[in-house]
């Protein structure tokens, strides 16, 4: 019996040295450069919030936050790679509206979003924007209507890929309109845009950060936002529920870690980021891309990628669209 004693109190001296041990390699954490996988190429909105947090990240925990682009497959193959990684805080992963869209979107995935990663902390939420080329002939959603119907299969949709924010965001004006157009995804924002400039591709629902320097430039013409009421950044324009009644959409921005990513690191990255997002200066910086900064607990941003999954699994069955 001593000795059955005896072995637990080896057994609970372990279990309170791993604990005060973990705790430790938090406090200490990070000791080498981590990785921030972005599903994307770079150029796009969650690139530019990647590299905008990732930048400070890296002076404030003297360690580098390296930014690595991983895209394919609308963002699968860069989350999957960070589900697949070690749980010890050094691959951490940029959350953006594909990882709930895609839960219900796709037909096969190898992994499931909300069980796999652990949510570390929002970084903003932008609207949508849907663009045209300069040139093009149509000045209001009204009239893009107009034109699309009255000139069938003239109109090429650009997005960043299957089952971006981007992309559902077009198919839910399709559908609410009834307007044809053929999506036509790329792998990025930034290779769309480039289309998009050039007249390849008539009209594509951009995340703001990506769009809006090429707005203000007059490359592109913003025929509206797709959030419910107006943007500060661009005043002047409606929004796409002012003339389609009921639509809405918009893009959230995050970050997340494997499971089982100690929870002391969990929380050492969320103060870090909300300390960041607080800065009057990166709040200024991603106010000028459109967005809003979301302060909050790792649980806040747990909850808003529960919702949001659910609020596009509706979108996606409600336009039909499914990836093999």
């Amino acid at each position: 019996m001593a000795s059955r004693r005896a072995a637990i109190g080896l057994i609970a001296m372990g279990f309170t040295a791993l604990v005060t041990m973990g705790g430790a390699a938090a406090q200490d954490y990070p000791t080498r450069p981590v990785r921030w996988v972005v599903g994307y190429p770079p150029g796009g909105a969650t690139d530019i919030l990647a590299r905008l947090v990732g930048q400070r990240l890296s002076e404030r925990l003297n360690q580098q936050f390296v930014i690595e682009n991983k895209p394919g497959a609308g963002n699968n193959v860069g989350t999957e790679s960070v589900v697949n990684a070690e749980p010890d805080g050094y691959t951490v992963l940029l959350v953006n509206p594909a990882n709930g869209i895609n839960a219900s979107l796709y037909a096969k995935l190898s992994f499931n979003f909300i069980r796999d990663i652990a949510p570390v902390a929002g970084l903003a939420r932008v609207p949508n924007v849907m663009v045209v080329p300069k040139d093009f002939p149509t000045k209001s959603v009204e009239e893009f209507i107009a034109y699309a119907k009255a000139n069938p299969g003239k109109v090429n949709m650009a997005s960043s890929g299957n089952g971006t924010s981007i992309h559902l965001s077009g198919e839910l004006f399709k559908a609410m309109t009834g307007v044809e157009m053929l999506h036509v995804p790329y792998r990025g924002s930034a290779p769309a845009i480039t289309d998009l400039l050039s007249g390849r591709v008539q009209v594509m629902f951009d995340n703001m950060p990506s769009a809006i320097q090429h707005i203000r430039a007059g490359t592109l013409r913003a025929l509206a936002v797709t959030t419910a009421s107006r943007s500060a950044e661009l005043p002047d324009v409606p929004t796409v529920g002012d003339t389609v009644k009921g639509y809405e959409a918009s893009a959230w921005f995050g970050m997340g870690a494997p499971k089982n990513t100690p929870k002391e690191i969990i929380a050492k990255l969320n103060k870090e980021i909300n300390a960041i997002l607080a800065e009057p200066e990166m709040k200024k910086k991603i106010a000028d891309m459109g967005g809003i900064t979301l302060i909050g607990s790792p649980e806040d941003f747990g909850k808003i990628i529960v919702s949001e999954t659910d609020k596009w699994e509706k979108v996606v069955k409600f336009a039909g669209a499914r990836v093999e």
